[in-house]
């Protein structure tokens, strides 16, 4: 595989620290940023659909062309069909925004940025990136080229449990890093219900990039560049299955990757297939141990100690509670988001550069190099 310099994709300067001083009210008293939606085939779509009223986001404009569908959220969500367009080209013509949030297939990530990035507008896509680092490739190109921002929101961005494991291993608080376990999954996305229209391309292998090792396999590479400060593994070693070939006959719904790195290992596990949801992170050092077991809960031990610690938190600080007041702070200007930070460009391009070894590795039998 091609050697690729993050450094370089980075689209403006980013710093280690985060401007924290600035108060809430001051965000507060930003101007809206012009927001227009792309697809509403994905189901987290609900989240802006849901709340059109906000101090820092105006929604502008709609993209979508499944008329069955339009028809069915304007009667969920009570938003105007004059915001609707059935060109993406028309609707950035007419509405002129500054930023757009994609919500449809992952294969039309690419699409929407070769849209928006000459027009200088900022794109924000739901998880993961691309469905391959050949898109991922000409997103960051286009990024690049224009100088816009490409983020990608995951749930576990939002998580301040995973906010303060990583403080704690940047500490030291469990020495140096040499395990983490990052466990992303549901029962499957026809068991619990998703709608039809975001079904429909889930279980396609070209639109999704894959099954659960598309949809959950990418938190686990999210979150290890993260808390590498942005290390490729030297090595990727995938396994994908069909366990339940009569709903998921053409991708996987069960994946594990292996990542080999020079001092530590990590080990992504995704699945369709678990009992209940989850969506947490076990992170041993040399000294040490963190559990990140859901959003608000958070149980450490060091060596020697005989019982954990436990941690209850809340919700992260406004911006970053929430991903469109996170997209508005950046398309402002009012935040800069620290290198390989979970929404980054850079971090993102790596999980792709990882999933895409996953599979080669689970087509190949092999375990995938990525040392150059």
């Amino acid at each position: 595989m091609c050697e690729i310099d993050y450094h370089k994709i980075c689209l403006r300067p980013l710093f280690l620290c985060i401007c924290l001083i600035q108060t809430i009210s001051i965000y507060a008293q930003t101007e809206k940023i012009r927001l227009a939606v792309a697809g509403m085939s994905h189901g987290h779509v609900g989240w802006i659909l849901n709340e059109m009223e906000r101090s820092d986001v105006e929604v502008v404009g709609i993209y979508e062309e499944d008329e069955e569908l339009i028809d069915r959220y304007i009667k969920r969500y009570g938003f105007s069909r004059s915001l609707v367009y059935s060109s993406l080209h028309e609707l950035i013509q007419e509405t002129e925004p500054e930023a757009v949030a994609a919500f449809g297939p992952t294969y039309d990530h690419l699409k929407v940025v070769q849209a928006c990035a000459p027009e200088g507008i900022d794109v924000m896509v739901e998880k993961p990136l691309a469905v391959s680092m050949d898109h991922a490739r000409q997103m960051a190109d286009l990024a690049q080229e224009h100088g816009i921002h490409i983020i990608t929101n995951y749930e576990t961005s939002w998580y301040l449990t995973n906010e303060k494991a990583k403080q704690m291993v940047d500490d030291g608080v469990i020495g140096p890093l040499r395990k983490v376990v990052v466990n992303d999954g549901h029962e499957g996305p026809k068991e619990i219900g998703v709608g039809p229209e975001f079904l429909r391309w889930l279980v396609d292998p070209v639109l999704n990039g894959g099954g659960a090792v598309a949809d959950f396999g990418c938190y686990g590479a999210n979150l290890m560049t993260w808390l590498t400060k942005g290390q490729r593994p030297s090595f990727v070693y995938g396994v994908l299955q069909t366990i339940k070939k009569d709903i998921y006959p053409n991708v996987d719904d069960e994946a594990t990757i292996v990542l080999e790195y020079p001092e530590m290992q990590g080990i992504i596990q995704a699945s369709w297939n678990w009992p209940v949801g989850r969506k947490d992170m076990e992170v041993y050092g040399q000294k040490g141990q963190i559990f990140s077991i859901d959003r608000h809960h958070l149980t450490y031990k060091l060596t020697g100690e005989q019982e954990p610690k436990n941690m209850t938190v809340g919700d992260r600080d406004y911006p970053f509670d929430d991903p469109f007041s996170l997209f508005a702070a950046v398309v402002r200007g009012t935040i800069q988001l620290p290198p390989y930070d979970p929404y980054t460009l850079e971090n993102n391009l790596i999980v792709i550069e990882i999933l895409d070894a996953a599979r080669e590795s689970d087509r190949t039998g092999m375990r995938i190099s990525l040392s150059n």
